[in-house]
């Protein structure tokens, strides 16, 4: 299974707003750069990622479930942007911040460091695991 890492602003979309559309998810529309587009052909239904708030809270905050393949967004007159859907599964135990990411060595090279503008990126297996230690300390 791979893992994943989905970026919102919270005033455009946030947790909240993730819980509030419930179990058959949403798209993760609106994404347009080709290296994240490319992410999300590569997900599969039931594979999990992280919830990030982004710009002012800079926090990983919950995690999702991919419910449903790439395919056309909807927000895209273009027909050459696809996206996942994606439902809330669950909100961490405590938020982790993006300083607390940065300051653990075993996530030094997590894409969330080293990548940070990309809204939707690859999360190792032992990134997801020590992100949930840390969720818990």
């Amino acid at each position: 299974m791979a893992y994943w890492l989905f970026k919102s602003e919270p005033g455009a979309w946030s947790w909240d707003d993730q819980v509030r559309v419930g179990s058959s998810g949403t798209e993760w529309d609106g994404v347009r750069n080709y290296q994240a587009r490319n992410h999300m052909r590569a997900m599969a239904r039931g594979e999990l990622g992280f919830f990030y708030h982004s710009v002012d809270a800079k926090e990983i905050v919950g995690i999702v479930q991919v419910v449903a393949e790439a395919h056309p967004d909807s927000t895209d007159a273009t027909g050459k942007w696809e996206c996942v859907e994606v439902a809330a599964v669950e909100p961490l135990a405590r938020p982790v911040s993006l300083a607390t990411v940065k300051a653990t060595p075993e996530l030094e090279r997590m894409a969330l460091v080293t990548n940070m503008r990309l809204s939707v990126q690859p999360v190792t297996e032992e990134e997801w695991h020590r992100v949930l230690v840390l969720s818990r300390a």
